[in-house]
């Protein structure tokens, strides 16, 4: 399953909307996409969102669409 994980850069300043990113990830839930992100990264995760079906192929339209890898 495709999940996407919308994070800030930084744990140690607030969370400002302007700033959230976002990435792909492919996992077998949303427990195991969030724990790879935070073995892997010094992300701040504010929300994890499976996508599939018709949300999955309109993010996959996206240029910036890329699944990542750890």
């Amino acid at each position: 399953m495709i999940y996407k994980v919308y994070y800030q850069e930084s744990k140690i300043r607030n969370p400002k909307r302007e700033e959230t990113k976002s990435l792909y990830i492919e996992a077998n839930s949303d427990v195991d996409a969030r724990q790879q992100v935070e073995e892997n990264t010094p992300y701040n995760i504010e929300f994890v969102q499976l996508l599939e079906g018709s949300h999955l192929e309109y993010e996959k339209e996206n240029a910036k669409f890329t699944l990542v890898e750890f």
